[in-house]
């Protein structure tokens, strides 16, 4: 073979081997995005209001959107901006392809939508699939028996008793207390409403519901989002022969949502076929479609075997890309030991399919705030130990800053629908307000959520002191220190490294990540209130040279400072992130 054609065979393997890398690149850029990404969730209603009203809206937000650019998000989440009376405050929707009224209009989305595509933001939309509002279309058709919508709910008789007496047709309770059974006079039936009255459940057993719901979702694709979070699947279906559940043992007060063990209101088995339709659903768009795979993540509080086949069933049929992992939420607090924390994080990653991506979730709109939950000098660690987990990390809308709940709101103030039926005396220890209090924006009027006369909630009376302004000045903030957290993620360590944790001792715990080719990182986390001198030679495996890249807003180290192993120091709840350099 002359040279001249020698040289033309190489070049040409070259290009095709540069085309396919190029053509690898965006593959993976189209369909693992999501694989590491810090999904931050809005609340819509609570983040910045643009018309003066009190509430937050759609305009506010793509006012806001610079702040993701400038924090280094890239991915955001909105709590439902859809038509509804407000029962539930948009978990009870009128029109799934309307956006509330006080929220904006669909010009006002798409004007977002394209902004966020500008800033390369991506936006995923709640969804909420169980249950519609009572004032919805489809309902009020089924309730005056309109032929097409006739089923559309879950609808019984009841029984009659002896003394002429009504009752639902079995024990199930709603989750805000009380019967799980609503009567219409107009129909002359019980409908099913596993949350408030305003809350009518779907009745997924007939095609036509999933039909429906298939097109809602087609809808906002069409807009241009990213994907769905899919609202309180475990509720979907429920026991086709309405069967009693047992008795839990949790409380003697029949009215109490925890009074049974709901074997047949929650995690039936029609559940994840139904998610895997919409993984189908999602996965075919995304082929056809320009644009990043569309995915879908699931919330639903459940046990951690069932939770698992939300990835993938037993056959290996794929459900949503994520169920969203509530450990940190539910199973530990202020209490928990180190070896706590070290267990709930081994569980969720040994219990997850081969293959799949780990989550790891620290507040959500449902929920006390991190810093009320585990305490205001816990927000630097807390988030370091969200951000250097393998994984996907959620982020509440103010946790970046430490908000804290507030919980002295009035009861003439409290708007939360389960709180105020709990009555004066009980709602200030179930409401969700105090999370949901608005963003704490700097420290003018209404800490620059709003500049109107009232908000829908109060505002937290410590956003004068504690709010994005001053910690964007400040020297060392929890804003700034999350900042470089999300910068650290970028590293192909944290990406794609190994997980190893230790447990130093009950108050202590430390893994650590890595890759080959790359520098070692370490975090380390004191989760009492107490300081604490560990050596964590032997794990670490010296000889190395610890150097310090994150630290807490109090904390007396710096960025670059050099450790010894045998005998690091850490402040009560005092987190560091650390590099692991190898002697030469």
């Amino acid at each position: 073979m002359g040279i001249i054609k020698v040289l033309t065979v190489v070049l040409s393997v070259g290009l095709v081997l540069g085309h396919n890398h190029n053509q690898q690149k965006e593959q993976d850029a189209k369909y693992n995005w999501w694989q590491h990404e810090v999904f931050y969730q809005i609340y819509p209603r609570s983040f910045q209001d643009s018309n003066q009203d009190g509430i937050g809206d759609l305009r506010g937000i793509t006012s806001r959107l610079e702040y993701f650019k400038e924090t280094g998000i890239t991915a955001v989440w909105l709590s439902p901006i859809y038509e509804s009376p407000m029962v539930d405050f948009g978990y009870d929707i009128s029109n799934y392809t309307n956006i509330q009224p006080e929220y904006g209009t669909l010009e006002d989305f798409d004007a977002l939508i394209a902004r966020a595509n500008e800033l390369g933001v991506k936006v995923i939309l709640d969804f909420v699939p169980n249950h519609s509002s009572n004032k919805h279309p489809w309902f009020i058709k089924s309730v005056a028996r309109d032929p097409e919508y006739e089923n559309f709910y879950v609808w019984e008789d009841g029984t009659l008793l002896a003394n002429g007496t009504r009752v639902p047709p079995n024990n199930w309770l709603s989750v805000f207390s009380g019967s799980a059974w609503e009567w219409n006079d107009e129909r002359q039936q019980y409908y099913l409403r596993q949350f408030t009255y305003g809350q009518p459940d779907l009745n997924y057993r007939n095609p036509a519901v999933i039909q429906a719901m298939d097109d809602v979702m087609l809808f906002w694709l069409n807009k241009g989002i990213a994907g769905f979070r899919i609202d309180a699947i475990i509720y979907i279906y429920e026991d086709a022969q309405l069967r009693d559940e047992p008795r839990s043992g949790a409380t003697d007060d029949p009215n109490l949502e925890n009074y049974l063990d709901h074997i047949y209101t929650r995690n039936q088995p029609e559940d994840y076929g139904l998610l895997q339709h919409w993984r189908q659903l999602l996965d075919n768009y995304s082929a056809t479609h320009d644009g990043p795979l569309r995915i879908m993540m699931t919330e639903g509080y459940a046990s951690v075997a069932q939770l698992m086949e939300y990835y993938e069933d037993a056959n290996g049929v794929q459900g949503p890309e994520f169920p969203f992992n509530f450990d940190f939420i539910t199973e530990l607090n202020e209490n928990s030991t180190a070896a706590d924390f070290v267990f709930y994080i081994q569980r969720w990653l040994i219990y997850m399919p081969h293959g799949h991506v780990a989550n790891w979730v620290m507040g959500n709109h449902d929920n006390p705030r991190v810093a009320s939950r585990f305490g205001p000098k816990t927000v630097d660690a807390m988030n370091m130990l969200l951000m250097t987990l393998p994984g996907i990390a959620i982020t509440y809308n103010g946790e970046e800053l430490g908000m804290t709940d507030y919980r002295d709101i009035s009861w003439s103030d409290t708007v939360d629908q389960p709180a105020c039926e709990a009555g004066r005396d009980n709602y200030k220890w179930i409401s969700r307000d105090p999370e949901r209090t608005p963003m704490q924006w700097n420290d003018g009027l209404n800490a620059g959520f709003s500049n109107a006369s009232h908000t829908w909630l109060p505002m937290n009376p410590n956003y004068r002191e504690l709010n994005l302004r001053n910690q964007q000045v400040a020297r060392r903030s929890h804003y700034k220190n999350y900042q470089s957290l999300l910068k650290l993620r970028q590293l192909p360590v944290l990406r794609n490294g190994s997980f190893v944790p230790e447990v130093v001792n009950r108050r202590v715990f430390a893994f650590k990540r890595e890759l080959k080719g790359e520098h070692s990182l370490l975090t380390i986390l004191n989760v009492k209130n107490g300081t604490e001198v560990v050596d964590i030679g032997d794990f670490i495996d010296q000889p190395n040279r610890l150097s310090v890249l994150v630290t807490g807003a109090e904390s007396q180290y710096r960025v670059g400072d050099r450790l010894k192993a045998e005998a690091i120091e850490l402040a009560p709840y005092e987190g560091l992130v650390i590099q692991l350099n190898k002697r030469k």
